[in-house]
């Protein structure tokens, strides 16, 4: 029976080693590979050599336990959006929303480890954007903003794809989506068009007075040509001529008279009576 024990003990014993072999084996092969998906790269830390050179692309690869330690970087295309608050060339506050597409330079990812970490997009983006945002639009008027906008977006996109590249970011596409002005240059532009309505209409108060001193002028001289040829003509035919406009005038009043209803002719003169039906003789 106590050989039968021992030997029994000694089986287990073996089983346990047996068994801590195995996990330290699969733990050693679980943590000696590293696997690298689609759209990503990988940079090896050593802790004997620093950040290996070379980055490591997609697929199942071997690494040293312990001495070495992959991170993973996505290099996707992947959008940001940062907004900014900028002064124009005329002192007017505007504000601007900036849409960048940006992925890392795949070869120089190392660079960027070492640099910047993992999160160099979220440390770069922002200050560089609202940098040449400030930059650019200080070189426009406000109301140049809207009438320039591909050229001030071409602008903006041109100096900020260098100042990204100066940190190993490539900018697929840059874009202004948002711009808005403050409220001072809001009521700056209503004063303007009033200010313009006023304007045009002080100019059509001068133009109408202008044709209307000239109207009154081409009446004046016609008055003092008709005077002068009235005073030519009585001078030579007497007073027959003024006769004459006075009995076409009486005839022009009788004319009206008799075409109204309400207006009843009373002869004058000494003999003159109104006859209602009457007999003279009562």
């Amino acid at each position: 029976m106590a050989g039968g024990g021992h030997a029994a003990v000694s089986f287990l014993t073996r089983m346990a080693k047996v068994a801590v072999g195995l996990g330290v084996a699969a733990s050693a092969a679980s943590t000696s590979f590293y696997t690298v998906d689609g759209g990503e790269r990988a940079v090896i830390f050593d802790r004997v050599r620093g950040v290996l050179p070379q980055t490591t692309s997609e697929g199942t690869h071997f690494l040293v336990p312990i001495l070495q330690k992959p991170f993973i970087f996505d290099i996707r295309t992947r959008p940001h959006s940062f907004s900014s608050t900028s002064g124009t060339k005329d002192l007017q506050m505007v504000n601007l929303t900036l849409r960048v597409l940006s992925r890392p330079d795949v070869e120089h990812l190392p660079d960027i480890f070492n640099s910047l970490g993992l999160e160099y997009d979220e440390k770069v983006l922002p200050s560089i954007g609202n940098e040449v945002l400030k930059a650019v639009v200080a070189q426009f008027n406000a109301d140049q903003l809207l009438t320039e906008r591909p050229h001030v977006s071409a602008l903006v996109r041109e100096s900020l794809t260098q100042r990204a590249r100066e940190f190993n970011i490539v900018l697929d596409d840059v874009a202004i989506t948002h711009l808005a002005y403050g409220p001072e240059f809001s009521q700056a532009v209503e004063k303007k068009q009033v200010a313009q309505q006023e304007a045009e209409r002080s100019r059509f108060l001068v133009a109408r007075a202008e044709q209307e001193r000239r109207a009154a002028i081409v009446r004046a001289e016609g008055e003092s040509e008709a005077a002068r040829l009235i005073s030519e003509a009585t001078t030579t035919a007497g007073n027959g001529l003024i006769e004459l406009r006075r009995i076409e005038a009486a005839k022009e009043i009788a004319g009206v008279l008799a075409r109204t209803p309400n207006v009843s002719y009373i002869p004058s003169g000494d003999n003159g009576q109104m006859l209602l039906g009457l007999n003279a003789a009562r």
